[in-house]
């Protein structure tokens, strides 16, 4: 079964008055999160035209560290997001706000 077909049974059963379990709902967000997160570093970047080696090299991570970070496939912690901060030489904001989550890098004047 392909992503099409999930979403469209999932859309089906919510027509129905079906509710998806509270734990789905939360991993959802949690995966949105992290996909947002993942693409901001991407954006910032590639704004900065660095490999994913040269910012692993300045965050102290490695190549595959820093693919699996922009796909979506890790939850860095506080300190990992300070490392790539000051690696994109950027100021790192996140806002919360319920299902809602926005993740912005803003680069630093030169």
């Amino acid at each position: 079964m392909n992503h099409t077909r999930w979403r469209l049974a999932r859309e089906r059963a919510n027509a129905k008055g079906q509710q998806e379990p509270s734990e789905v709902g939360a991993m959802r967000a949690e995966i949105r999160m992290a996909f947002d997160l993942g693409q901001a570093v991407y954006d910032r970047r590639t704004e900065l035209g660095i490999s994913q080696s040269e910012l692993a090299k300045r965050a102290s991570m490695t190549q595959p560290q820093v693919s699996k970070l922009e796909l979506g496939g890790t939850v860095p912690t506080l300190p990992l997001l300070a490392r790539l901060a000051k690696a994109l030489d950027a100021s790192l904001n996140i806002a919360l706000d319920g299902d809602d989550s926005t993740v912005v890098f803003t680069g630093h004047a030169a």
